[in-house]
């Protein structure tokens, strides 16, 4: 009533035969129950009382173009316009292009054109039948037809362009003509590409209030008005154009938004007629939808809301309690085998419409519950691999069916989640590589593995540019409509409570690559902090590592924001996941780290150094490493095989080592590190001997023997080895082998010496071995008489 009340107020500045209303589409559909639940008749019946032209939106498409061009078309007392709406594979008009309207003599063309994004935004089997060309392009082309000088295809005085599309930000919230031009994309080329033809650019669809004098081509010190109305009613776009007929030329123009009025509705019915026929419009309305829109269907405890960037200005680049609430309600709804077993519920947020507010005591009602979700989506299942599933998390950063990234509008929309799914990301990595971790259920997402998703037909068919639904497998029509489901899910789990936990949590800075027990992280972690009405600012974070107990410490948040910096516990190797904690959220976010022992780089093998003899000690060195603070353990070994207790870094070598080869392992204890092997030569056992002999008799007669019998004794109590050669004057008789098993000591009989005197000799000869004075052996001589 407030919103035409503020329409006869303007038209009265003027008269009606002066002043044209026009809309620049989205006149039906996502609306409020009393006007949802009746099909948007109410609102339409409203907008014919107050002698509406208008173009279409792409809300006007929600129920599909035979609905358009069918019931709702019986309707309206206008014609929707749409220049650049086409049928399928042609350039023929599907909808009327442009009205001309006489006021008071001047003609004024108004020409209609809908962001060429439609596709993306409604279900696309109610469009099939359509294609969306350039809006600009089909402005112009239309516009040049009005001012060609050919009455027989319509000529106008004044132009107005009516676009459903727009700037991304209005005055409120920062925006300037010149920066939103600066940003490109859709509105730029709105303000810079719109033919000077056109006199008048209403704009419509991102839901801003601007009203900027933007510049005409060709004419560098002219101007015309370029304006957005908000959303919802809240403003009334007011344009009035001052034309000289006899020059048959605009001469000046005042653009502004006038905010909705204040006065009384009684007051404004009692004053306008047109008022009081909406007024009579709006209370049958609501009473009709009272009938079963008053009915309370559950409650909650404080309100669950969207995002948003002011008190009254939604943001849908960001994650909300509604936004997840409605995903969880899809996973309650579809999760059952013959409801399709959805696994996870994913919500866009251009499809949350309002908020579940505990105002004035916690009760919803079945018209605040079906405000919410106002659109009657059926419910579908559907098949993404953790692949596709990933990659639909990375299409939140919009862009075009070829991968073109949007710079301006929404480039962002945050999918609302079941509370089964978290993930990081950073925006500053490249497009598609910004999602750096995904959990399901607490464990990392299968990339190779098949995920059932529940939401919302328009959804699923690729809509709001999240093209990588569009290669979904195993579809399901659940035959439920979004309504009645959320209906049923409120009354099912009333009272409802807000989870201020976010999915959804920036981690930026974190290095790549694996790092070691007792290594320093550092990274920084923002958007901890929802912007859902009632949510707390967080203030801390606690730290664990998955699996071990304790915590690691805790870090102040700040604004949402945290300097993370913590040690690696030295029990993590392997891939581990630090956890995030915030308080008093609850947010939880996972970051994964792979923990790895570096391996050393023996830039030298390990040695042996020292003296090769029996006695001596011989000195392993590890060598040189790539890792400070390791500790070694040794082996030594003779011939291979481990010597037993031989483990320190210097060994003692016994002559039971003479003749083998000596080594030792040296391996980092750090961990499972690749060990390092010195070798030496053959030890030499340098020992001093000495011989003695002796004989079983010194004097005998030529037919007796004699025996003579040998000890070799060394130092170092060592065994000798080798050879003892026995001579007679000089003529070598015998010779005997020494074993380590004779301990030195041998037996030999002498032949049969004829009568003489003789020389006898003994000499030892090692085996393998060197003496120390480097003699071969310390003869004995002794006479025989007979």
């Amino acid at each position: 009533v407030k919103f035409a009340g503020t329409i006869e107020q303007l038209r009265a500045q003027y008269g009606d035969s002066k002043t044209l209303l026009g809309s620049a589409g989205d006149n039906i559909g996502a609306s409020l129950f009393a006007s949802s639940s009746q099909r948007d008749k109410p609102t339409i019946d409203v907008l014919n009382v107050l002698k509406l032209e208008s173009s279409v939106g792409n809300h006007e498409f929600d129920t599909g173009y035979p609905d358009l061009i069918g019931d709702i078309a019986g309707w309206t007392n206008w014609d929707y316009l749409g220049a650049n709406v086409y049928l399928k594979g042609t350039t023929t008009p599907a909808l009327q292009e442009y009205v001309i309207v006489d006021l008071e003599g001047v003609k004024v063309g108004v020409i209609g054109a809908v962001t060429k994004d439609t596709p993306s935004l409604v279900s696309q089997s109610g469009i099939a039948m359509l294609d969306f060309g350039d809006p600009v392009a089909a402005v112009n082309r239309v516009a040049a037809q009005l001012s060609d000088g050919d009455l027989s295809n319509g000529e106008a005085d004044v132009i107005v362009a009516e676009y459903h599309e727009g700037a991304g930000k209005g005055t409120s919230a920062g925006g300037t003509l010149e920066n939103q031009v600066a940003l490109g994309g859709a509105f730029a080329e709105i303000v810079n590409g719109t033919s000077a033809n056109v006199d008048v650019i209403f704009t419509g669809h991102t839901h801003q209030a601007y009203a900027w004098d933007g510049p005409i081509p060709g004419a560098p010190t002219k101007t015309r008005p370029v304006l957005q109305t908000g959303s919802y009613g809240a403003n009334i776009g007011q344009v009035v154009v001052t034309f000289d007929k006899s020059t048959d030329a605009i001469t000046g123009y005042t653009v502004r938004n006038v905010p909705r009025t204040t006065v009384d509705n009684a007051t404004l019915a009692a004053t306008y007629p047109r008022v009081a026929e909406v007024k009579t419009i709006v209370d049958d309305a609501l009473a009709a939808a009272a009938v079963i829109g008053n009915t309370p269907v559950g409650s909650v405890t404080a309100d669950i809301s969207r995002a948003f960037t002011a008190p009254t200005v939604e943001d849908r680049g960001s994650e909300s309690t509604i936004g997840n609430l409605v995903a969880n309600s899809l996973v309650a709804s579809l999760g059952s085998a013959d409801r399709g077993g959805a696994e996870i519920g994913i919500v866009n947020p251009g499809g949350l419409r309002t908020d579940l507010l505990y105002a004035p005591d916690g009760v919803i009602t079945y018209a605040e519950a079906n405000s919410v979700l106002p659109f009657l989506n059926n419910l579908w299942t559907t098949t993404l691999t953790g692949a596709q599933f990933k990659l639909v998390l990375e299409q939140q950063w919009q862009r075009s069916e070829t991968g073109v990234p949007f710079t301006s509008g929404r480039t962002f929309l945050n999918l609302g989640l079941s509370d089964n799914v978290t993930y990081t990301y950073d925006p500053n990595r490249a497009m598609d590589d910004r999602v750096t971790a995904i959990y399901i259920d607490g464990q990392p997402i299968d990339l190779a593995r098949d995920y059932r998703i529940g939401s919302f037909s328009f959804l699923l068919e690729g809509g709001d540019n999240f093209w990588e639904f569009k290669n979904r497998t195993n579809t399901q029509d659940s035959g439920l409509v979004d309504r009645d489901a959320w209906i049923a899910y409120i009354t099912a789990n009333s009272p409802l409570s807000p989870n201020f936990a976010r999915h959804a949590v920036q981690v930026t800075d974190l290095a790549e690559g694996p790092v070691a027990p007792g290594d320093t992280v550092t990274f920084n972690v923002s958007k901890l902090d929802l912007t859902s009405l009632g949510s707390p600012a967080n203030t801390e974070l606690t730290l664990t590592w998955e699996g071990i107990a304790g915590t690691l410490g805790t870090v102040p948040v700040s604004g949402g924001t945290a300097a993370v910096t913590f040690t690696v516990p030295a029990e993590a190797i392997g891939p581990g996941t630090l956890v995030l904690t915030a308080a008093p959220s609850g947010t939880m976010v996972r970051v994964p780290i792979n923990v790895e022992l570096p391996t050393p780089m023996n830039t030298s093998l390990p040695t042996i150094s020292g003296m090769l003899e029996v006695g001596k000690k011989l000195t392993a060195s590890p060598g040189e490493w790539d890792m400070s603070g390791l500790h070694f353990a040794y082996q030594w070994q003779a011939d291979g095989v481990n010597i037993p207790g031989a483990t320190g870094v210097d060994y003692k070598v016994s002559a039971a080592d003479a003749g083998k080869q000596l080594t030792v392992v040296v391996t980092a204890t750090k961990g499972n590190l690749p060990p390092g092997t010195a070798t030496s030569a053959a030890v030499v056992v340098n020992y001093t001997t000495s011989t003695d002999l002796k004989l079983s008799r010194y004097v005998s007669f030529s037919w007796q023997t004699t025996k003579a019998t040998v000890t070799v004794k060394t130092d170092e109590k060592a065994k000798p080895t080798g050879s003892v050669v026995i001579s007679v004057n000089g003529n070598a008789v015998s010779t005997v082998p020494v074993t380590a098993s004779d301990s030195g000591k041998v037996s030999v009989n002498l032949p049969k010496f004829a009568s003489g005197v003789y020389l006898v000799t003994a000499e030892f000869m090692p085996s393998n071995t060197t003496t120390t004075d480097g003699s071969t052996s310390n003869p004995r001589v002794l006479i025989i008489l007979f």
